[in-house]
């Protein structure tokens, strides 16, 4: 069985890098109740910042986190060659340098990337941070042992796909070269225009060889970052972070650091989380979550209090609800029968089915309405709100189904507002009225899971979602649609069984491009073209809203992770 691909672990990521709650997800600010209530005050440094989760931060090691941007509490500790812009809405889905002095410099082909570090950068200890403790960085999380982070460099890196990292390979990634102590130098296998933003992955963090403890090494991390570990109990379910005396804002633009102190509970249950936030007593005035958003009945309640208004964040990330179609299974192998769905669907009740007009926005397109996507506004089966029956009807009749015809929708069981059966019951009364009787298949998380992701088991019609591993149409498009990405041994999310050969030269043809704004016109274009297909119907982009302590101040929310910037944040 080859390695997993990118798009094997995506969800994964979705999951642990971003920590798309269940019930949640994510947009830049709109202008603002976060952004107007915590940015008049002038921040100030000292105090300390509790962040209260569900979730614990597992496996604090950067070998081993899938992260995009460097993370929210991961990337207080450990800084990357870029990160993402620390700025509101779209300005902060840019990619800008971290530890390096630019985003990166590449070849003619994009196949050769450089990075020069800046000076002055030191650990926790004092020592230097070089080139060989990046390139050390990365090859440790080639490890079998470390794995779990993102695995793009597997697939990028010249002669990368079998490689066992330094504990059994001491030879090291011969494509990784560091010249000297301040440069390092990549080469890959074909080119890639989007490398700057691979290289906010937590891999891309340094790591001192004498400082590495294999498995252990996540219990002390040794810090490049603004913060130091001091406490990690219960493999991240409280975690402690103090200030790292040798960090050095000179050499660090992004992160503002001003708590003394980052204390991290986890294991909470959400409405716990929200019920402490919102009476913001004792220490929980000063206290965030990076996980947990207001449900339908909460929100409704906060919203119908002034203060409590003032103190959430709304934010956007690149995410989109679905319904995929197996085009191998009847009747779906009939273009006609795909378009008819889409046309059915009654956006409206699904989006009262996830929450609200508060939680989710309307999806007409595959890509998030979101510039740095390459997002073009297209609607090729337009419903309107409520469904066009009449003409679903039509298309029926034209695919050999006069008398409409009987179909089965595969979701979760799970109470997520996004596969869940709220969802596929809206789906389900839609369709009734277009003559096509849908009986509901839910299925445990796990087993809903394995099953539409196995190209043996999918399902012709079933519930799906997706989010980006950083904002761009790349890594949206090309799991789900690029044919060379089927995985027929592993986990498959290229549902629609895509390969065109069209849109696969069109995806390399764009990987080339460094201007990434002219990378993102060419995806919005790539985005339509293969909407035409009708191999998923876009249903809705979810929306976070998060409450926040009331004497936090300096809300930052980037159309980059949807959520409060912890690095951006005081609480004096």
């Amino acid at each position: 069985m080859r390695p997993p691909s990118p798009t094997a672990r995506r969800l994964a990521a979705v999951s642990v890098s971003l920590v798309l709650a269940a019930g949640a997800a994510a947009c830049g600010p709109e202008d603002n109740d976060a952004k107007a209530s915590g940015s008049d005050s002038t921040p100030h440094k000292g105090g300390t910042l509790t962040v209260l989760n569900s979730q614990p931060q597992q496996d604090f090691d950067p070998a081993r986190l899938y992260t995009s941007g460097g993370g929210n509490v991961p990337s207080l500790v450990f800084r990357t060659l870029t990160t993402r812009n620390r700025e509101n809405g779209a300005a902060g889905a840019e990619v800008v340098p971290d530890l390096a002095t630019d985003t990166g410099r590449p070849d003619k082909n994009a196949t050769v990337w450089t990075y020069t570090l800046k000076k002055g950068l030191k650990y926790e200890d004092g020592t230097a941070i070089t080139s060989a403790d990046i390139k050390y960085g990365i090859e440790r999380s080639f490890a079998p042992e470390l794995s779990g982070g993102a695995p793009y460099l597997r697939d990028w890196l010249v002669g990368a796909a079998d490689y066992q990292g330094p504990y059994k390979d001491k030879k090291g990634l011969s494509a990784i070269e560091t010249p000297d102590e301040r440069t390092i130098v990549f080469h890959l296998n074909k080119p890639e225009g989007e490398f700057p933003y691979l290289a906010t992955q937590t891999q891309f963090t340094p790591v001192p060889k004498s400082k590495d403890t294999g498995t252990k090494y996540e219990e002390h991390p040794v810090s490049s970052g603004p913060y130091k570990v001091v406490t990690n109990e219960n493999d991240g379910e409280h975690l402690v972070l103090a200030r790292n005396t040798n960090w050095s804002a000179s050499t660090d633009a992004e992160r503002k650091a001003y708590p003394d102190k980052i204390d991290v509970r986890s294991g909470l249950d959400s409405s716990v989380i929200n019920q402490r936030l919102s009476a913001s007593q004792g220490a929980d005035a000063a206290a965030v979550t990076t996980d947990t958003n207001l449900g339908p009945a909460e929100l409704a309640k906060v919203t119908g209090d002034k203060q409590l208004a003032a103190r959430v964040g709304t934010g956007h990330f690149g995410y989109t609800n679905y319904l995929a179609f197996n085009p191998n299974v009847k009747p779906f192998d009939n273009a006609k029968v795909r378009q008819a769905i889409s046309y059915a669907i009654d956006r409206s009740s699904v989006i009262n089915a996830a929450g609200g007009s508060a939680l989710a926005e309307p999806a007409t397109t595959f890509l998030p309405d979101q510039k740095s996507f390459g997002y073009t506004p297209y609607d090729l089966f337009p419903a309107g709100e409520t469904g066009n029956a009449a003409k679903a009807k039509e298309l029926l009749k034209e695919a050999g189904h006069p008398n409409g015809l009987t179909v089965t929708l595969t979701h979760s069981n799970s109470k997520d507002f996004e596969t869940s059966p709220e969802i596929a019951t809206a789906v389900q009364d839609a369709l009734k009225k277009a003559g096509i009787t849908v009986k509901l298949q839910g299925l445990e998380d796990n087993d809903y899971s394995d099953k539409i992701h196995n190209v043996k088991t999918e399902p012709g019609f079933f519930l799906a979602h997706w989010g980006a591993d950083w904002p761009s149409g790349g890594p949206f498009l090309a799991p789900i649609f690029d044919g060379r990405q089927i995985v027929r041994d592993g986990a498959n999310f290229n549902t629609g069984f895509l390969d065109d050969t069209s849109v696969n030269t069109e995806i390399d043809a764009i990987n080339k491009l460094t201007d990434l704004d002219a990378a993102a016109k060419r995806w919005g274009a790539l985005d339509k073209k293969i909407g035409e297909q009708a191999l998923t119907v876009p249903l809705f982009h979810p929306v976070y809203k998060r409450l926040y302590g009331e004497d936090v101040k300096n809300i930052v929310i980037s159309d980059w992770t949807g959520v409060l910037d912890i690095s951006q944040v005081a609480v004096k």
